[in-house]
């Protein structure tokens, strides 16, 4: 046994290097890190962040321009007056364009309220992946443990057929047969160290940590879910992958009645108050310039532009089409992720316990074969077949669990909320 632990220390070792101890972390540690350090969520929070400053200009095209000008001039041939200075305030103002400012706005809102569902998105396939990767660290451990007890079941078995050779109750075969079994446990025992820094290294990535992580120990058995199969199916269409489709239909739909504003006159209007003067710099005072003032209307009518504005409309419709069919699209695919979540998570739920009574049986059944080889009562190769398949049922056990805790984690991130 104490050679047993040496070596599964040593592979641990090899596998992680020089890398410093690894934090253990819970589940809730991982997702908030997640929610915050994923690369997706930080660039779903800059589109946010885009939008609403888009929603900021769409209300600023609504107030007048407001623009301050000066300047001073010296020629320098013989003149009477060789300065010559002005000052001029100018204001403009659109007073109409046909709606396209306010459906601008709305476009500009619908835009920001689609960019905040794909950032409450994004974060739900980084708590998603998240959770993937601390479920692979867990069943990675997993399999470090079953390796370890495979190592000292073949070890234990190989000490058992090298006294019986001895004592000429089995043949040579068994001996070798044993010291085979005992290799191929020990490559298992590196195997799974391996697979275990690697998923290590995975989750640091998930959550976006630049120190070593690893997942906390827990319970591997999943508790079920907190909402009845029934209660899932109304949350569907109010999935976070549906209304970010919705969100893109509304701004599309804004965007083409903005669209036909191009038709229609537009009417702007400009104030300027303006003087000029014969004083240089540094000798301008009250009564310095000579000021005047101007209003100025102007009405614009396009009446023909090369079909543009044709372009534009046909263009936009088809955005509304597209965005339609998209949204249609989105909430099948959630129908049908759910109805594929339901029944992965089923599966797997009854492949655990179905496993977990194999696995039971399994080790009773090398035990049995165990004691019997001891006595004579059986051959090595039953003790070797009862111990791949206990091998192999403890596989099974280790991905039944594995698949049942992605599949609620994948229902999680589907419907947006927490099971």
């Amino acid at each position: 046994m104490r050679r047993i632990l040496v070596l599964f220390s040593v592979a641990s070792l090899g596998a992680r290097g020089a890398l410093a101890e690894p934090r253990a972390l819970t589940l809730a540690e991982a997702v908030e890190m997640a929610r915050h350090n994923a690369v997706s969520v930080v660039r779903a929070e800059g589109t946010s962040e885009n939008a609403a400053q888009g929603v900021r200009t769409a209300r600023g095209a609504l107030l007048p321009t407001l623009s301050l000008s000066t300047g001073s001039t010296r020629q320098y041939v013989p003149a009477a007056v060789p300065w010559s200075s002005n000052l001029a305030l100018t204001t403009n103002l659109l007073l109409f364009d046909g709606g396209r400012r306010f459906f601008d706005l709305h476009q500009a809102r619908a835009t920001r309220a689609s960019a905040d569902v794909d950032e409450g998105l994004a974060r739900w396939q980084a708590v998603l992946a998240a959770k993937q990767a601390f479920f692979d660290v867990l069943a990675a451990r997993e399999t470090q443990v079953a390796a370890a007890a495979q190592l000292e079941q073949a070890d234990r078995q190989r000490w058992v057929a090298v006294e019986r050779t001895r004592a000429k109750a089995a043949t040579r075969s068994d001996s070798l047969r044993a010291e085979i079994d005992v290799r191929s446990a020990q490559l298992e025992v590196l195997v799974a160290a391996t697979d275990r820094a690697s998923a290590d290294a995975a989750l640091a990535r998930a959550i976006g940590s630049l120190d070593p992580v690893t997942a906390a120990a827990a319970d591997t058995t999943d508790p079920g879910l907190a909402l009845d199969e029934s209660a899932l199916i109304p949350l569907v269409e109010n999935a976070p992958l549906v209304q970010s489709a919705r969100g893109h239909l509304d701004a599309d739909r804004e965007a083409e009645k903005g669209s036909w504003t191009a038709y229609l006159p537009s009417l702007s209007a400009s104030w300027t108050h303006s003087g000029n003067g014969t004083v240089g710099p540094g000798e301008w005072g009250a009564n310095s310039l000579d000021y005047t003032g101007a209003l100025r209307l102007s009405l614009n009518f396009t009446l023909f532009d090369q079909f543009r504005r044709e372009s534009q409309v046909v263009q936009a419709g088809a955005n509304v089409r597209v965005a339609e069919a998209e949204l249609r699209d989105a909430r099948l695919a959630a129908r049908q992720q759910l109805t594929d979540g339901l029944g992965g998570y089923r599966t797997a739920a009854q492949r655990a316990a179905s496993l977990a009574a194999s696995v039971e049986a399994a080790v009773e059944d090398l035990r049995v074969q165990s004691e019997r080889y001891a006595v004579g009562g059986s051959t090595l190769l039953d003790v070797l077949a009862s111990q791949a398949q206990l091998d192999r049922a403890r596989r099974d056990l280790i991905r039944a669990r594995y698949d049942q805790r992605v599949a609620k984690a994948q229902l999680e991130a589907l419907i947006g909320r927490d099971l």
